[in-house]
């Protein structure tokens, strides 16, 4: 096995504004894997909240020796081993994740999806995100949207109710919301709930502080609306302790450390009665259809990384009446640029 990667600057179309900070960009790091004459491909999105950087995945990754990865590739056993070089990390374990997947499927001569049990048939509809903006620019934001059937809306700032009126003026497609650990004040927020559920809201993420259950407990038992764990759940540990707290969870590749784990917490959380949204952070083609391999096991998609980004370093994958389209090449089915 060998192992190689290289920094690479994904620039968003927009500023992209959430409740507590804003970028134009987002540092990834691209890997690539190659054994017996294949290549699989891999990405770490190392979005800044989440504490990654060109230099910690550098530091991490000259660490890794890629000889531990034997073929055929116990997962477990990968993720015990990347664990054991440092904690953390997850963007760029993920990264050396999703490149074993696809080198797997490569070598099975099977596409990803097939080999982790997943119908395209049932493909959710993924969502368009927009983010936190000015009047005009959320109008522009929404007539953007690439055909996908649901909207995306992050709030957690005073201005909450203006953003969703402002989006009522230009589409009546149904609504996803974001706060981002942006409420605070219980009662407020749960009669933000029932407000939203009569704008067409279906779920809302992470309303309040992830290091506060007992709040995010209280509105889950009273709001109309799903109440799904973002922040708050971040690997397969998490998932027991969002039962009782939340309605569902996001699993997000980025924050799971790749499709191995994201698929464990998916079987977790169906087995804890809980349900299941798949999301991304800023990406490529290449983690979209990573998640996209696992999303048809999920209730709900959030994978909109392309649409937001404008420098994508692969093909966009086929997307029809708003989903993923998943194909039958072996591997991720990733195409790169000519």
């Amino acid at each position: 096995m060998i192992l190689t990667f290289q920094p690479f600057e994904l620039l968003l179309r927009h500023t992209f504004t959430i409740a507590k900070f804003s970028r134009t960009s987002t540092p990834v790091m691209l890997i690539q894997i190659e054994h017996e004459g294949y290549t699989g491909y891999g990405e770490a999105s190392m979005v800044p909240y989440m504490g990654e950087s060109y230099e910690s995945a550098t530091t991490f990754l000259n660490k890794v020796d890629a000889r531990q990865f034997k073929y055929p590739f116990n997962f477990e056993e990968i993720m015990a081993y990347l664990d054991s070089i440092a904690p953390g990390n997850p963007a760029i374990k993920a990264g050396i994740d999703i490149a074993l997947h696809d080198l797997e499927g490569k070598l099975q001569q099977k596409p990803c999806w097939q080999i982790l049990g997943s119908d395209p048939a049932k493909m959710p509809l993924t969502s368009f995100t927009i983010g936190i903006d000015t009047h005009e620019v959320i109008i522009q934001k929404v007539k953007e949207n690439p055909d996908c059937k649901i909207i995306k809306v992050k709030l957690g700032r005073d201005s909450d109710k203006d953003l969703i009126n402002t989006i009522r003026t230009v589409t009546d497609l149904p609504l996803f919301v974001d706060a981002n650990q942006g409420w605070t004040d219980l009662q407020q927020s749960l009669d933000m709930t029932h407000w939203l559920y009569e704008q067409g809201v279906l779920l809302i993420e992470q309303p309040m502080l992830k290091t506060d259950p007992d709040s995010n407990a209280w509105l889950t038992e009273r709001s109309p609306i799903p109440i799904i764990g973002d922040e708050s759940v971040q690997r397969l540990p998490d998932v027991a302790k969002a039962k009782g707290v939340y309605h569902g969870i996001n699993i997000k590749l980025m924050k799971s450390a790749g499709m191995y784990e994201a698929h464990q917490m998916m079987l977790k959380a169906r087995e804890l009665d809980l349900k299941v949204m798949i999301g991304c952070m800023s990406e490529t083609s290449c983690a979209t259809l990573a998640a996209a391999a696992l999303a048809p096991q999920c209730d709900w998609a959030d994978l909109d990384g392309p649409f937001l980004t404008s420098n994508n370093p692969y093909l966009l994958p086929e997307f029809v009446d708003g989903k993923w389209v998943l194909n039958n090449e072996a591997g991720l089915g990733l195409t790169l640029i000519p």
